[in-house]
């Protein structure tokens, strides 16, 4: 118990240290850009200028201006969006996390599940004509970016077959089907990959050969005691892939004029709207060094081989 205690407190110490520095980072860089975040500012004259700064505290030193926003953050408060009506930051993203959390954990649970299946048929079939259908479409997923596919489904099935919306989000669950495919080809893609790779390791080995010599099915030897052995791997993979996916693909979300915040962070992005920029950016890292944290804490229980003496 104690060693728990010491290696999580060691961990929570490394990720609100990591989480420090991203944020100090984050705001040192967003005020060396170029530029404000006022809409149309070519228009505005000197004494506007200076009358909006002071309104939202650019006017003020830039170390103090970090100082607050720090003890902003760490009080839950991530400023104004410049863009929108002084909107509350955090109220914003709440707004816009819905959509990207659904379709992230769509594409992450539909193409894991879909990419082990592929990886454990090519593996189960190795050097033959299965085997290559599936390390071709694994290598294809991975070459061919997401916005791509997701314009081809558009094409093939909104515009030619119109089966499915083209894109918004009025239409329930259909409004999903086409940017949760377009999300999921590179969890697919590298769930094959990296379960056919352990896999064929996996299914040379002495205790499975004694498996075969016992009597059990192909399918049963594979799913049961070769796959959990294949997992840890896949586990790492696709830890900061769901994260990412849940977080908004930036292009998708656009494409498919999905209300996420990956077409916030893009509208941000462009308007320079510090704020937002910054607590997009904030809420990643979190989410990712959480995700990262909780993986290597689930490896414990995939293979009890993995000690924490081993993770430290």
């Amino acid at each position: 118990m104690k060693r728990w205690c010491k290696y999580i407190g060691k961990r929570l110490f490394y990720m609100a240290l990591t989480l420090l520095i991203i944020a100090s980072a984050t705001f040192f860089l967003m005020n060396a850009l170029p530029g404000t975040p006022y809409n149309n500012q070519d228009r505005l004259t000197a004494a506007q200028l200076e009358m909006l700064n002071h309104k939202y505290g650019f006017d003020r030193p830039l170390f103090e201006r970090y100082l607050s926003y720090l003890y902003n953050v760490l009080h839950g408060d991530f400023g104004i969006s410049l863009q929108f009506s002084d909107q509350p930051v955090a109220t914003l993203l709440a707004q816009r996390m819905g959509p990207s959390i659904q379709l992230g954990l769509q594409a992450v649970l539909f193409g894991t599940v879909v990419g082990v299946i592929l990886g454990v048929i090519a593996a189960m079939h190795q050097n033959h004509a299965l085997d290559v259908f599936c390390s071709l479409f694994a290598i294809t997923g991975r070459s061919v970016p997401n916005f791509v596919v997701a314009v081809l489904l558009q094409y093939v099935f909104a515009v030619t077959l119109k089966w499915l919306p083209i894109g918004l989000w009025d239409d329930g669950f259909r409004s999903t089907i086409l940017p949760t495919l377009a999300l999921s080809i590179s969890p697919m893609a590298e769930s094959c990959r990296f379960i056919r790779t352990e896999m064929v390791e996996v299914l040379s080995s002495d205790y499975i050969e004694l498996a075969r010599a016992k009597g059990m099915s192909e399918i049963r030897i594979a799913f049961t005691h070769g796959l959990r052995n294949a997992l840890i791997p896949l586990i790492t993979v696709l830890g900061p892939m769901t994260v990412s996916l849940m977080t908004g693909s930036l292009v998708v979300e656009n494409i498919f004029a999905v209300p996420g915040i990956g077409e916030q962070f893009t509208k941000s992005i462009l308007s320079n709207d510090y704020y937002t920029i910054m607590a997009v950016t904030i809420l990643f890292s979190t989410l990712l060094v959480t995700v990262i944290f909780l993986t290597d804490l689930l490896y414990q229980f995939i293979d009890p081989r993995v000690r924490i003496e081993g993770a430290e």
